[in-house]
């Protein structure tokens, strides 16, 4: 779950970029980050968001050193498409996909003609980012975010993330006490704070989206991510098909990519 603009938020009438948002000093390492926190603090309800959600949100941040060795080790994907299924268990994603696709069959059926993307890819990407829910990662979300936006490699855009995540938690959609993958990676399938403001779709109708203990809401947010990348009802996902394009919306990795749409036909039976 990748590239996000600023725009995203301002649209949302949640922040405006001003000098205080982009003044914070950003920080290599550790030594810094408590200074940064208490500017941050400072600063955001400047920029909208309610002093008592930044308190409540901060009350168990701390510079999260899991985050950064995960950021730093990051390897682009150099396997061959048979290396990385092999890898990534694409059999038994497919198989125990097939399985989901039947045992839900009335949710995926409601999130075709609601967002017209069938069950198929929406499976493979739930399978590959969490083992259908089994793992969603063990990193404090907001810590994970925090820390990220601190850090000097991609501060502008993490500090975004944060914003986006203090807006989840302002509207009850996220606790401070969530936990996630390594880049605050939210849920089911793996959502950014900011792709849940811009794509969170509320798929079991209680008002609220929750990515994590609802699988509803998290399946049918996939889709409307994969929808607002230009999803086509009716059209193919294969590479060189119209709706590939909203898959490669999904990871940049190219075997990723492949992957998605190779187990998708696969569960759909294709």
């Amino acid at each position: 779950m990748k590239k996000i603009l600023l725009a995203g938020l301002i649209a949302t009438g949640f922040m405006t970029a001003t000098p205080a948002f982009a003044a914070l000093q950003c920080g290599n390492d550790s030594s810094g980050f408590a200074r940064w926190v208490d500017e941050f603090k400072r600063t955001a309800p400047a920029n909208g968001v309610n002093p008592s959600v930044v308190e409540k949100a901060f009350s168990n941040v701390s510079y999260n050193r899991p985050t950064i060795s995960a950021d730093r080790g990051q390897k682009s994907f150099k396997l061959s498409f048979d290396e990385f299924m092999k890898k990534r268990g694409g059999a038994a994603i497919i198989s125990r996909g097939k399985g989901m696709k039947s045992g839900n069959a009335s949710l995926f059926a409601q999130i075709e003609r609601r967002f017209g993307v069938p069950a198929g890819p929406i499976i493979a990407i739930w399978g590959m980012e969490t083992g259908f829910g089994s793992f969603m990662g063990d990193q404090h979300t907001l810590s994970a975010v925090a820390t990220l936006a601190y850090d000097c490699r991609r501060s502008a855009y993490f500090t975004e993330q944060l914003y986006a995540a203090l807006q989840l938690v302002g509207r009850g959609d996220l606790s401070v006490t969530a936990r996630g993958a390594a880049h605050g990676e939210i849920g089911q399938t793996q959502f950014l704070p900011l792709n849940v403001i811009r794509y969170g779709a509320d798929g079991d109708g209680d008002g609220h989206i929750d990515m994590v203990r609802s699988r509803a809401d998290a399946l049918a947010s996939t889709a409307n991510f994969l929808k607002g990348h230009g999803w086509r009802p009716g059209a193919g996902y294969q590479p060189g098909q119209p709706n590939f394009v909203a898959i490669q919306g999904w990871n940049a990795a190219t075997v990723y990519q492949q992957a998605i749409a190779y187990m998708g036909a696969q569960i759909d039976g294709q």
